[in-house]
Order: C-alpha cells, then sequence, then structure tokens
C-alpha cells in the first residue's frame, strides 16, 4: 500500500471514529479561529475541532492535489494530553492518531 493511500484510509477511519464519539461537527467554526497560528489551535478550538477542520482538510486537499504530505508530524502527544482522563472512551482515536504520525512521518511512535 502505497503511503498516499494509507493516509487516505487513515483519515476516512479517523472521520468514522470522529462521528462514532459524536465528535464531529455540522457546522464549520468562524473563520477567525480556523486562522489561530498556535500550534493546534489551541486558543479557538477543541482539539476535535482542530482534527476535524484543519488537519483532515489540509491533509486531503494534499492528497486531491497529488502534493507531497508532510514529515515531520507530531499529533499524537497532544492527543493523549488532550485525552489523558478518558484514555478508554478515546483509545480508539488515539491509536488512529498514532498510526497517522507514523504514515506521516515513517517512524514508530511511543505508545
Amino acid at each position: 500500500m502505497t503511503q498516499t493511500t494509507r493516509v487516505g484510509h487513515l483519515l476516512d477511519e479517523l472521520e468514522r471514529e470522529l462521528r462514532r464519539l459524536q465528535l464531529w461537527q455540522a457546522a464549520e467554526p468562524e473563520a477567525e479561529a480556523l486562522a489561530s497560528s498556535l500550534p493546534f489551535a489551541v486558543d479557538t478550538l477543541a482539539f476535535h475541532q482542530w482534527l476535524q477542520f484543519v488537519l483532515l482538510v489540509r491533509l486531503r486537499a494534499l492528497l486531491a492535489q497529488r502534493s507531497a504530505l508532510p514529515s515531520n508530524v507530531s499529533v499524537y502527544p497532544m492527543a493523549t494530553e488532550v485525552y489523558k482522563s478518558c484514555l478508554s472512551e478515546h483509545g480508539a482515536l488515539l491509536e488512529l492518531i498514532a498510526l497517522l504520525d507514523e504514515a506521516l512521518s515513517g517512524q514508530a511512535v511511543a505508545r
């Protein structure tokens, strides 16, 4: 399986898991919230919003344009911090994020 195919599958699985957890939103946040310059838009978005409206959107756009995917990726540490109080409920989401980090960076993620 190519990297682009693998990443595309992981993005679809990530969306399904966000929906299963009822973290998927129908309405997009305001443009100002999406324009944050801080990592993960921590000042304007919840982490699941950042996943949906920033990470998924940008990676899917890169795949559609057949552009190079980022290789310096480390989303998993932030995800574990955000969901540390509910690891059992968000375990599948965390695993998908770890797999996505690995698919993009080519490096194993310490779990």
